[in-house]
């Protein structure tokens, strides 16, 4: 936590100092992650890279814990190919590991590897029937390309949790793309009211364009930009 303080008081070498102190326990994992971070913040990639493989070999229980920390510092640098091998490459090695096949089909995605990314949530499905974020990924994945609405709909609404605003965005959205506009606008509300987030603000937003509130959805929109 002082590591953190000094992080977000702009000292980045006191910070190093506070999260290379921290011993081997429930800190040390999250600490050589903010390591990583804060090297990679001043430009230094690739010493943040070494530092993440050298702690996953030095304790291979939290390996896949170091692995998504690269991914996530490789993503942030736009380095999106990279991030996916990375997790590729973990995943080979555990194939059935719930963490890697979610994260990887995620940034699959993002490289354009629809297939891989489908094929690998319908894996983590299988293994593990009640992991939401799964069915949402997939649903809301289907939705964005306006494939399978009907399908899109049954996922999402596996995952739907009652105070969960990212699922309930989904959920809207998929309703927009059947041009349920009524449905996908109480949704979306709904999403929103639970959490001002600038994407669900997006889609809102959309929503109220298309039913001819172009005042409402434009403050909609500026307001999540501020």
């Amino acid at each position: 936590y002082l590591g953190q303080l000094a992080e977000d008081a702009r000292h980045p070498d006191a910070a190093l100092g506070w999260y290379k102190a921290v011993e081997p326990g429930s800190q040390f994992v999250a600490a050589q992650g903010r390591i990583a971070q804060v090297l990679a913040g001043r430009g230094k990639l690739a010493e943040a890279r070494q530092h993440l493989q050298a702690a996953a070999r030095e304790a291979p229980n939290e390996r896949v814990q170091y692995v998504l920390a690269e991914a996530q510092l490789l993503r942030d640098a736009n380095r999106n190919e990279d991030a996916f091998a990375v997790l590729d490459e973990a995943l080979r090695a555990e194939p059935e590991n719930p963490d890697l096949l979610y994260e990887s089909a995620l940034m699959a995605e993002r490289v354009g590897r629809i297939e891989v990314m489908e094929g690998r949530l319908r894996k983590l499905i299988a293994l593990k029937p009640d992991h939401a974020h799964a069915y949402n990924a997939l649903g809301y994945s289907l939705a964005e390309r306006g494939q399978r609405l009907d399908e899109a709909e049954t996922l999402i609404r596996k995952a739907l949790a009652p105070d969960d605003p990212f699922i309930i965005d989904s959920l809207g959205w998929t309703q927009y793309r059947r041009g349920q506009l009524g449905d996908a606008l109480a949704s979306l509300q709904k999403a929103f009211g639970l959490r001002a987030d600038p994407e669900i603000a997006a889609h809102l937003g959309e929503v109220l364009w298309m039913l001819g509130r172009r005042d409402e959805a434009v403050r909609t929109w500026r307001d999540a930009a501020k």
